[in-house]
């Protein structure tokens, strides 16, 4: 694991130049909503879905600097995501990231407008970022991952869904499909993002790494479920207790919290046997899937 710390070192290091390139000065009109943008954007986070495009891509053979605005596409989504669900009208946290929200910060007219701007931003950069080495039918197929990722069959998909739930009793299928689409779509995207970018991969190689994604978008949101009991506010830059105090379902309050270590236990093993035709060159994202279920934050 001493050499994925270098590595996610490395790699949040460059996706915070990648995107301070691509996100507007705060000087240009209109200021605050730019300000705004780069406040929410810019202000740290794991920076996970980044660091799995470029581990897939280095498993891939690809170089990180033909990653670059596909990882920061994906993280343009999923930080207008944390804004919108940060609003009052959905969450309503006031933390995130060990800072004031960005409606907090500014207040909800402008948090709702940076978050769609964030949303506009992303396919741009897939549209028209000359870091892509790509051609057009190659960018087409990015853009239709990751606004399938992004919408009703997605992350907002998820996010009615559980805003449905409240209060509701849910089953263990009904809560991994809501968690499939919530969390679990952008982390795929994040890895088919950099599949997508090898147009000569083989279907079988392809279908192997999505699974991947699939495994660990569920135990990470299995390990956010258990941390938000077991950690605290300032660890995790976010209110703790929030989903309990909210009657959200969660895995701990399906499984107990033994069972859902189980779970991503068992999540964990199984993404890694989804990479076992890969050879040493995927071991990051061997790693990335352990780191996820052990991380502290």
């Amino acid at each position: 694991m001493r050499n994925l710390k270098a590595y996610l070192a490395a790699c949040q290091n460059r996706v915070e130049l990648a995107l301070d390139a691509r996100l507007p000065s705060a000087g240009v009109l209109p200021k605050t909503l730019h300000q705004a943008m780069r406040y929410s954007v810019l202000n740290g986070g794991k920076r996970t879905r980044p660091l799995l495009t470029y581990a897939t891509g280095k498993a891939l053979g690809l170089s990180e600097d033909l990653l670059d605005a596909q990882a920061c596409s994906v993280e343009f989504i999923h930080v207008y995501s944390l804004i919108h669900d940060d609003l009052p009208a959905m969450d309503n946290d006031d933390l995130r990231r060990g800072k004031p929200t960005c409606h907090k910060a500014f207040d909800e007219a402008t948090a709702i407008l940076a978050g769609d701007a964030l949303q506009t931003l992303a396919f741009e950069v897939l549209c028209n970022d000359p870091a892509i080495h790509a051609d057009a039918p190659a960018r087409l197929k990015m853009i239709a991952a990751l606004t399938k990722a992004s919408g009703s069959q997605g992350m907002v998909g998820g996010q009615a869904i559980d805003l449905a739930s409240v209060g509701a009793t849910l089953n263990l299928p009904e809560l991994e499909n809501m968690h499939i689409h919530k969390t679990g779509a952008l982390i795929r995207a994040s890895v088919n993002l950099a599949v997508l970018s090898r147009t000569d991969i083989d279907a079988d190689s392809a279908r192997h790494l999505d699974h991947y994604a699939k495994c660990i978008g569920l135990s990470f949101q299995v390990k956010d479920d258990i941390l938000d009991v077991e950690s605290d506010t300032a660890t995790l830059g976010k209110t703790q207790g929030k989903d309990m105090d909210n009657d959200k379902p969660t895995y701990p309050a399906l499984l107990g919290m033994a069972g859902a270590k189980q779970k991503a236990q068992e999540l964990h093993e199984q993404a890694l046997e989804s990479l076992r035709s890969f050879s040493n060159e995927a071991d990051l994202l061997r790693d990335l899937s352990l780191y996820i279920i052990e991380r502290t934050h």
